[in-house]
């Protein structure tokens, strides 16, 4: 039997989540991540602000002069956890086998389910509707027979878009895209197509892997090779199961610049620690996944003795483990951050974990939580405040900009 997986992508998931708890955003450039003059990157913006040219991982300040009239909004990551919780718990009733890849995102391995929930037509149509019904938000759907092909195909039909890839036609799907589809390569990738005369996935379909292999180096060639003849190349990579749990971005421009790299790390940092804290699991296992533009992929992986209590900790063995693999001249097309050997999270390691002063993180953390669970205000890193504030967190009321 042929696998079945499902690509799953909540639309503009951030920005989605703040126009349901304010439908005056309806229709607005809406962008998340920090406000104007304060340091960050975008994490979600709407598609109506994307049309100006704004994309996750710009800095704020490029988000700012390309749309000056966008709303510019704080991150709420216990809000979005939660409602990504209730999609991941929609996602398991249709298959246990359900793989986050991020908050919003995951596939689903539908092998097998068609007589309980009928063709991939069908059940993807039950599973948009399932999802909007008990949350209010919107999903993108691609069916294919491998990973690689199901991920293109989620993102041809946003918003609220399904696609399914019949089986055989995998090949034929990807020769009859543009080059700019053909996802992992980057804006380096593409301007040396464009130096090589190459303007389809058909023509580079046609050249052979020792090629393409020659002109891009070996981890690209069979990345490129393996993408245009619609075969996955290996995008999920090693199979944890439910022991880990991991978060990834990948930028929009291959990137060296420190600061943006770190303002991504650290909203992963806070994504993987609110995920984990929901789930009640601990981990003491950190991971950290760096892809390059010439599409060589690293994985390290740390463990310490007690488990994790504050993305701050998260944060700053993130940095170390990242000054360690990566000398700051390679381009880096994708970043992770992940918790690997999850455990059942009792907090009998709480007491000697404290002794750093991360007690302090921890309490301050919490007192976050409530102030946004509560409905009081946001919180800032400081981090991603100005200068002038960059020492100190501090409120910020609903509303953001």
């Amino acid at each position: 039997m042929s696998a079945v997986l499902f690509h799953v992508d909540l639309d503009a998931f951030f920005a989605s989540v703040e126009r349901l708890d304010d439908p005056s955003l309806a229709g607005r450039p809406v962008i998340v991540g920090a406000a104007p003059g304060k340091r960050g990157v975008v994490s979600t913006c709407s598609y109506e602000a994307r049309e100006f040219g704004v994309h996750s991982a710009m800095p704020i300040s490029e988000a700012y002069r390309r749309c000056p009239q966008g709303v510019f909004l704080p991150v709420r990551m216990q809000r979005y956890v939660e409602l990504s919780g209730r999609v991941m718990e929609v996602f398991s009733r249709f298959t246990p086998e359900v793989r986050p890849m991020s908050i919003d995102e995951a596939f689903l391995d539908m092998t097998g389910t068609r007589r309980l929930w009928g063709p991939p037509a069908e059940a993807a149509a039950a599973l948009k509707l399932r999802v909007f019904e008990e949350t209010g938000l919107t999903i993108s759907v691609g069916v294919a027979h491998n990973a690689y092909v199901a991920k293109i195909a989620s993102g041809l039909r946003k918003p609220d878009g399904l696609y399914i890839v019949e089986e055989g036609r995998e090949e034929a799907f990807m020769l009859a895209l543009p080059l700019g589809k053909l996802w992992g390569a980057g804006e380096k990738t593409q301007e040396r197509f464009r130096q090589l005369g190459i303007v389809s996935v058909a023509q580079l379909a046609s050249l052979g892997e020792a090629q393409i292999a020659s002109l891009f180096g070996n981890a690209a060639g069979r990345f490129l090779h393996a993408a245009a003849h619609g075969r996955d190349p290996g995008i999920l990579g090693p199979d944890s199961g439910r022991r880990s749990l991991s978060a990834e971005t990948t930028f929009e421009r291959d990137t060296a610049h420190r600061d943006t790299i770190l303002d991504v790390l650290m909203g992963l940092a806070e994504e993987i620690s609110y995920r984990l804290w929901s789930s009640d699991h601990s981990s003491r296992t950190l991971t950290l996944k760096l892809r390059f533009d010439d599409f060589t992929t690293i994985s390290r992986r740390a463990t310490r003795p007690a488990p994790y209590r504050s993305s701050v900790e998260v944060f700053r063995n993130a940095v170390d483990i990242l000054d360690r693999a990566w000398d700051g001249r390679r381009n880096l097309r994708l970043l992770g951050l992940g918790f690997g050997d999850l455990d059942a999270d009792d907090g009998r390691a709480q007491g000697e974990l404290f002794a750093d002063g991360s007690e302090k993180s921890r309490r301050a953390e919490s007192a976050a939580f409530e102030i946004e669970r509560s409905g009081k205000g946001r919180l800032t890193r400081a981090r991603l405040l100005g200068k002038e504030g960059r020492d100190r967190r501090r409120p910020e009321g609903d509303g953001g900009a």
